[in-house]
């Protein structure tokens, strides 16, 4: 036996100075929705291509010379690679159509932190549904010509590779990602060297580098602890995402935080609004506070002024999902911040507190630290009201200063390439800049069915294709026989796409309910083996490599699908990231989604196949309930929440087998003699029609514009100036109510009216004991709605009370004249609370006394 010793070089390739901007293509994720750049990297080695995962950077470093030589003399590569240039330059260069500043001021900046940001496949840095959204929310930013900047974490691991074994056991590879091949690139000082910054954690300090990568317009800055100055422990820190303990946790969440608001700071950005996407980046609070206060403020005070341009966007539907920290373990961290804050340790653990734990909460801290706050779709904009409204002890869930904005995609993303092409044909050139504009969307009920279908067929053909070579591999890897893998393949036919397809795939947690199809199996034998009318079931997706019972669903899907009379019917597909992701949703025929309501805060999924024409058969949760409308899809009433979970199940699969039977199946069969199904056709039409302009990142990125954006500046505006007056006034203000508002009481002088007649002007009279608080400290409201039997026929009209005299010295009478605007029965309550014309939320302060 040879002893021999391997030796590796690499040999890097010289770009032609004709080609020479493909580095610049490669260095900047716009061609993560402009297929049209991939393609070029494609043409010019296919195979090369697909070995470096359609990862242009890594793909140019291994490029061979001679292919790009060659390229570089190609008069039709070189016309092709002209106009992408072209279309490049104008994306980044030529001004916006809309008003250039989107109603922010010209110095504003917006800082978006999150802990994962999903781009492409080629930047793995990111898990699932909430990078996926930031990444989104980016690229939108991008397009809309926002001041924008995102700060996150540079892993060197991101999420898992997955591989499932015959026993459907899920096997979660984990690789180092090698900077070089990633579209980032080292953030420098005006000498060349490098950029660091430094944050302190227990007995030592961590350097930390700083990483750009470029998203179209906006910016990206990432952080990176793999340095050789730290430690082995701190070149830990971000090495794996949503690895390791909460010591892990803490320390990636205070490299977020901290270090990300002296990174920016480092680099000489100023941001006038902030966004916490999630409660991973809220210790950014504490240290903006810190920095803050170097300008002489109190804590209070800097506070406020963090507080005023702050917004957080909460992703979670249940009060476990929120990050905490036990107080020992903040002790740990955070004493010099006591200190630095001058505050007691009582008062900086309070800022994470909840009535119903110690435990120091990121979700409180992060409420307490900003002044808007939002869930991502109505229901869970409710939900997150009820989790949070500790917070505002005395204000009703309905009322807290929790809002929504509803989740959306990037279009340009995630429509398949054959839909914009065909838009371009119908609908025009302009489709892009009208993605909100949902009358011009109507449009698409004037393409010619049949075309519609070609596109629906043709990329469900290509989404067979890429599932059958994922089975291919997973057979061979797993030791399956060719005649086992014919088996498997059976129904997925790319050549003939004519069986009912249903797609089911996202992250395996228990909530999503990945196996409610399978509740009753007999039922699903009739539904998917009739051979008149046959179904193909294809599920795909992760389970953390830490949650046991979401790996039980796999295993549970493959057991069944290895049952003889499923097989090849149900197809488990390992794998699954954002290639096969975008596969699915532009090819299936239905998606389906059947979460526990009310836990699936928004989802993303079935908007991106809703849009490419697939329909969405999903429970009324998150984004669907907003989407559905009876026409464009199929909906699944949720059981009361209070149900036991067993007959929840029950009834919520028998309605999902009804729906399936009844109606899902023979519309798709209903064919013409044309091949396909006209009535399928145009519900396939209302979803993309409805759905394209509600639920575009677009949207989602203007109503942050319009709702949060604008408000954070013009608040920034009104506590900053003079020495940041406005927040040491509102300060002040807050903790004088803070000390009265127990001493605060309210009575009744007049006696109630039981019956009046219409237009009748009825006199109410209130005095109030206020504790030393004057008349324009706060406002005394009449809330009044009709009622018939308990029902509410309108929503509370308010009325406010003027103060009119002071009675005996300490009592200020408020009065009302109100002449009801309705008949029948009147249903009125009366109250009082703080105000201030500097608060940015009437009802912030959580105090309120009804009468």
């Amino acid at each position: 036996m040879f002893s021999k010793t391997t030796f590796t070089i690499t040999i890097n390739p010289k770009i032609p100075s004709r080609l020479e901007r493909l580095e610049e293509l490669a260095n900047n994720l716009w061609y993560s929705w402009d297929r049209a750049t991939r393609m070029l990297f494609s043409r010019l080695d296919p195979i090369l291509w697909g070995a470096v995962g359609h990862n242009p950077k890594a793909f140019l470093k291994r490029a061979d010379e001679s292919v790009l030589l060659k390229a570089a003399e190609d008069p039709t590569f070189l016309a092709t690679y002209d106009s992408i240039l072209s279309t490049f330059d104008s994306y980044l260069y030529e001004p916006s159509h809309q008003d250039k500043t989107n109603g922010l001021l010209l110095k504003d900046q917006i800082a978006y932190f999150c802990f994962e940001f999903g781009f492409h496949e080629s930047l793995p840095i990111y898990s699932g549904g909430l990078g996926i959204l930031a990444g989104d929310h980016c690229k939108a930013a991008s397009d809309l010509h926002l001041p924008f900047v995102a700060v996150g974490l540079l892993y060197r691991q991101g999420y898992f590779l997955q591989t499932i074994d015959n026993q459907g056991k899920q096997l979660a590879i984990y690789t180092d990602s090698d900077f070089e091949d990633l579209p980032v690139t080292p953030v420098l000082h005006d000498d060349g060297s490098e950029m660091r910054i430094e944050v302190a954690l227990p007995d030592r300090k961590v350097t930390v580098k700083i990483w750009m990568v470029k998203i179209g317009r906006a910016k990206l800055y990432l952080l990176d602890t793999d340095l050789p100055e730290n430690s082995p422990q701190d070149r830990n820190i971000t090495h794996k995402l949503y690895g390791g303990d909460k010591t892990m946790r803490i320390e990636q969440e205070i490299i977020l935080g901290v270090g990300g608001v002296r990174a920016l700071h480092e680099m000489g950005i100023k941001p006038t609004i902030w966004h916490i996407n999630e409660g991973h980046a809220a210790f950014m609070i504490l240290e903006r506070a810190r920095m803050l206060m170097r300008q002489n403020l109190e804590f209070d005070s800097a506070l406020e002024a963090v507080a005023a341009n702050t917004i957080f966007t909460t992703h979670t539907a249940v009060p476990a999902g929120h990050d905490h920290f036990s107080e020992e373990m903040m002790q740990t961290y955070f004493e010099p911040f006591y200190h630095d804050l001058n505050i007691t340790r009582e008062t900086f653990m309070a800022l994470g507190h909840t009535v119903d734990h110690r435990d120091f909460n990121m979700t409180a801290l992060a409420i307490r630290g900003s002044r808007t706050h939002n869930g991502v779709s109505k229901i869970h904009g409710n939900v997150s009201a009820y989790i949070c409204r500790d917070l505002w002890p005395q204000i009703e869930p309905e009322e807290n200063p929790i809002n929504y904005v509803t989740n959306g995609v990037h279009v340009p993303t995630f429509l398949a390439q054959e839909w914009s092409d065909l838009f371009d044909r119908y609908l025009g050139y302009d489709w892009r800049s009208k993605m909100c504009e949902a009358t011009f969307w109507e449009r698409i009920h004037d393409i010619p069915d049949h075309m519609f279908w070609s596109i629906r067929q043709s990329l469900k053909s290509q989404m067979l294709f890429g599932v059958r070579d994922r089975l291919a591999e997973q057979n061979t890897r797993n030791h399956g026989s060719d005649a086992h893998l014919d088996r498997l393949l059976k129904f997925t036919d790319p050549i003939n796409p004519n069986i009912l397809t249903i797609g089911f795939a996202r992250r395996f947690a228990t909530y999503k309910r990945a196996t409610l199809l399978f509740e009753n199996l007999g039922w699903l034998r009739k539904i998917v083996l009739d051979e008149e009318r046959p179904v193909l079931l294809i599920f795909a997706g992760k389970a953390h490599p830490a949650d046991e019972p979401g790996q039980d669903l796999i295993r549970r899907i493959s057991q069944i699908a290895h049952m003889p009379e499923f097989e090849g019917r149900l197809l488990l597909v390992e794998g699954y990231d954002l290639r096969l992701a975008r596969r699915l949703v532009s090819g299936v025929d239905v998606w389906l989604n059947n979460p526990i309501f009310p836990l699936e805060a928004s989802g993303t999924s079935g908007i991106k196949a809703g849009i490419n024409g697939s329909i969405n058969l999903s429970i009324l949760d998150g984004w669907w309930e907003e989407g559905y409308n009876g026409h464009n899809g199929w909906a699944i009433k949720p059981g009361p929440k209070n149900m036991e979970a067993v007959l929840r199940d029950q009834e919520e699969s028998q309605a999902l087998y009804e729906i399936l039977q009844d109606q899902v199946i023979p519309l798709y069969y209903n064919r013409s003699k044309l091949g396909y199904s006209p009535e399928w056709v145009k519900m396939a039409k209302h979803s993309m029609v409805s759905l394209l302009p509600r639920f575009s990142a677009s949207r989602m990125v203007t109503e942050y514009l319009k709702n949060f954006y604008r408000p954070a500046s013009y608040q920034h505006e009104r506590y900053t100036p003079n020495g940041f007056e406005g927040a040491r006034k509102i300060a002040i203000w807050k903790n004088r109510i803070r000390n009265a508002w127990n001493g605060v009481h309210i009575r009744r002088i007049n006696m109630p009216h039981n019956r009046a007649n219409f237009n009748d002007v009825l006199n109410f009279k209130i005095a109030a004991q206020l504790s030393g608080l004057q008349p324009e400290d706060v406002v005394m409201e009449l809330l009044i709605c009709r009622q018939y039997k308990k029902t509410r026929l309108n929503n509370f009209n308010r009325f406010c009370f003027k103060f009119t005299k002071i009675q005996d010295g300490n009592e200020h009478i408020f009065e009302l004249d109100l002449a009801p605007e309705f008949c029948g029965k009147q249903e009125y309550y009366i109250r009082i609370y703080p105000y201030h014309p500097l608060l940015t939320h009437p009802l912030e302060m959580g105090m309120m006394i009804w009468l």
